[in-house]
């Protein structure tokens, strides 16, 4: 059985491994130990939090196989929540605008698409740091491990902003390149594309802005590989952008500094996690006498935060009935209340939003 939870110490290993692994590599998910432990430490002391609005608080989730006979393969997957994505330092990104040039004279006017620095996105509530077990993607499990954080958030609102953002991984090409770094950081930056990914794990993407020109970068002067690369998500992400779309995010403005990769963001009362979020008394019966159902995410409604997908069994009073071993897995018993929410979403509504943010 898979259970997403909070992260313990003792997944320091399984970290490490998971972000040797991923696909491409992470700023948000340093392959590095000391870091990792460093964030393991500042998640545990987010949760103990009494948090009453959004901090430098982070929230690290795990996806655990409760059924591994080895501790090697427990740990599947992990997610991150940033309360505020510029609580430390300034969250800086790149704003997609236009500027007319326009002469009367020469009778010429031309709109120009530029890239202007912003720091926007800092009041932002950030999901980050994903990665997963390649032998799980495209399944529920990526589903469950990406949408708990949405769980955790319907529960604990005054600890997030009402703006969520994610950040996704830019294209890079055959060479794990950034063709956008290549025609515009390393301009700026006596350093190679992937060096300069890890020094940005180990600190923070903020000394890349306090070196990058502070004036609007004009795409014309760019090169058509990079101009192609800006708001593209790496192809291994395709398929959770699509996901967070239908969950209701929409294309912002807003790209990375590094790489030029997409932001997407929404207010979360428009996320269909949260529109279709009910709670339900637990009603405990055995497996097979369940009635069939969709599957749903249900998260228990406690400081050992949980959440799996189960079937959505509803009884004729609203009791969401629950096998034993799910009901053991969550931490509930007879009565307590769960947070359910379908597993299945709409078809994904890829549009730009043509808001400030």
């Amino acid at each position: 059985m898979l259970v997403v939870r909070p992260v313990a110490m003792t997944d320091l290993d399984a970290l490490t491994l998971l972000a040797e692994n991923a696909v491409p590599r992470l700023t948000n998910l340093p392959a590095d130990r000391e870091r990792l432990e460093e964030r393991i430490a500042r998640s545990l002391d987010s949760f103990e939090r009494q948090a009453e609005f959004p901090g430098d608080e982070q929230y690290m989730f795990v996806l655990e196989n409760t059924a591994a006979e080895r501790d090697a393969d427990r740990v599947l997957g992990t997610a991150t929540i940033r309360a505020q994505a510029g609580a430390s330092d300034a969250y800086y990104t790149y704003r997609q605008e236009t500027l007319i040039h326009a002469s009367q004279q020469l009778n010429v006017r031309r709109e120009v698409q530029t890239l202007a620095l912003s720091h926007e996105v800092s009041d932002a509530t950030l999901l980050c740091a994903f990665s997963l077990d390649p032998r799980y993607k495209g399944t529920s499990a990526e589903s469950l491990l990406r949408r708990a954080r949405l769980m955790f958030i319907a529960q604990y609102p005054e600890r997030f902003s009402n703006i969520l953002a994610v950040a996704f991984p830019g294209y890079l090409d055959s060479r794990q390149q950034s063709p956008f770094w290549e025609s515009v950081g390393s301009h700026f930056f006596a350093r190679g594309f992937q060096e300069i990914n890890h020094i940005a794990g180990l600190r923070s993407k903020s000394f890349i802005a306090e070196v990058m020109p502070q004036f609007p970068l004009y795409l014309p002067l760019l090169t058509p590989q990079a101009r192609a690369a800006i708001g593209r998500e790496h192809p291994a992400h395709e398929g959770p952008l699509q996901e967070m779309l239908a969950e209701g995010f929409a294309r912002s403005r807003h790209v990375d500094i590094f790489d030029a990769g997409p932001i997407v963001k929404a207010e979360r009362e428009r996320l269909e996690t949260f529109r279709q979020a009910s709670w339900h008394p637990v009603r405990i019966r055995p497996e097979h006498t369940l009635p069939d159902a969709e599957p749903a995410l249900i998260a228990n409604q406690s400081e050992a935060f949980r959440c799996l997908v189960a079937r959505y069994a509803l009884s004729p009073t609203g009791q969401l009935m629950l096998s034993p071993e799910h009901a053991e897995r969550l931490k509930v018993e007879e009565g307590r209340a769960v947070l359910a929410a379908p597993l299945s979403l709409p078809s994904a509504q890829d549009v730009l939003d043509e808001g400030e943010m």
